[in-house]
């Protein structure tokens, strides 16, 4: 029986760890799966040899034994046995009868070889490919909990979008990928949303700002507008000597936040004080009556 490398066909070293020997026979194992090399031997072939070295090197006894015994790791003591009978065997028997080199290792052969079974026929399963999707939206259309339909690979699949999903939030949609191989599940499908503000306001997670302008007059006098939320538009009160970058929150007035119904952000609005332009005589008249006053 020749000897077989079980690491260097996983294409590993014998320091290897756990993980990086499961890492690299879910590799192989895939490549040279019957399912996707039908009619291939040697792809079977392979495939059998890294079934049997992951049942040896995976399970930390069989890899204990695999390092010290080599190919005859499933009966290592019984060798060692068999060894020790030999040596005395031998010292009992200097001339004559008994078994010679050739028929020693015949017998090891028929004691060891032909015991030596294999699992390289057990099917392994292996989960799907999983799909990959963008789905552009605007901010508009993510206000509110709504479906669509998307198309994937020819196939339309109806999806719930919750309100307040983020830019380049991705999403899982399970078992709509690949179909699995060797009877594994199916893969799924991981939609990434691509979102464009269509709007004036600036989203931050789930607040909302924007500027309003508003007229000197009411800057320094106080008085009350009118504001546009995402929504709707709502009445505000100024109150008198505003300066210019004032900001202002309406608590609730956000966006809303993601798979929490009825919870929403706050809305900051920044005054932006208009400086009045094309002034008539009298206007410049007041407002250098004013400059005099204030320097008094």
């Amino acid at each position: 029986m020749a000897f077989i490398d079980y690491y260097k066909i996983l294409g590993i070293n014998k320091n290897a760890s756990e993980n990086e020997i499961k890492k690299a026979y879910r590799k192989l194992a895939r490549k040279y799966h019957p399912d996707l090399n039908p009619n291939d031997k040697e792809a079977e072939k392979k495939f059998k040899e890294i079934n049997e070295a992951n049942e040896v090197l995976s399970n930390p006894e069989n890899r204990k034994k695999y390092d010290k015994y080599g190919k005859d790791w499933k009966h290592g003591e019984e060798f060692e046995r068999a060894q020790k009978e030999q040596q005395q065997y031998r010292s009992s028997h200097t001339t004559g009868g008994g078994f010679g080199e050739g028929d020693f290792s015949d017998f090891f052969e028929s004691m060891f070889g032909g015991r030596a079974s294999r699992s390289s026929d057990r099917r392994v399963k292996f989960k799907g490919q999983d799909f990959n999707a963008d789905l552009h939206l605007d901010i508009t259309d993510i206000y509110e909990t709504h479906k669509r339909t998307l198309t994937v690979n020819g196939k339309n699949i109806r999806l719930t979008i919750p309100a307040g999903v983020k830019n380049e939030q991705v999403i899982k949609i399970r078992g709509q990928g690949g179909e699995g191989i060797g009877g594994g599940p199916r893969g799924d499908l991981l939609i990434r949303f691509v979102i464009t503000n269509n709007t004036n306001f600036k989203r931050d997670g789930n607040n909302l700002y924007t500027t309003l302008p508003i007229d000197l007059y009411t800057a320094v006098l106080g008085g009350e507008i009118t504001a546009e939320t995402f929504t709707s538009k709502v009445k505000l009160k100024v109150k008198p000597e505003t300066q210019n970058g004032t900001k202002v929150k309406l608590k609730g007035k956000g966006f809303p936040v993601y798979k929490k119904e009825g919870v929403y952000g706050d809305l900051f609005i920044t005054y932006q004080v208009k400086i009045p332009r094309n002034l008539s005589a009298k206007e410049k008249e007041l407002f250098e009556e004013l400059a005099k006053l204030s320097n008094r």
